[in-house]
């Protein structure tokens, strides 16, 4: 497992991460663990996106769609 040393948190963040931590019984090392594996895990959504196959359907169209939805017509 790698070591990451985080510089320069401002220490509002500090305080909100230990106030986060404090409320889930768990250390500030393993709640900021959980958070970045979380983010992480982001950077495959471009590539994923992009695999998709492309159904033809204008971005125009899904947009008249939702607002007809929502205009409950």
């Amino acid at each position: 497992m790698a070591t990451v040393y985080l510089r320069d948190v401002p220490q509002d963040v500090a305080d909100r991460l230990a106030l986060l931590a404090a409320r889930e019984r768990i250390s500030v090392n393993a709640y900021a663990a959980r958070e970045l594996a979380e983010s992480s895990r982001r950077a495959d959504n471009a590539d994923l996106l992009a695999a998709l196959p492309d159904l033809g359907v204008a971005t125009e169209d899904i947009v008249a769609a939702v607002d007809e939805g929502r205009a409950g017509k």
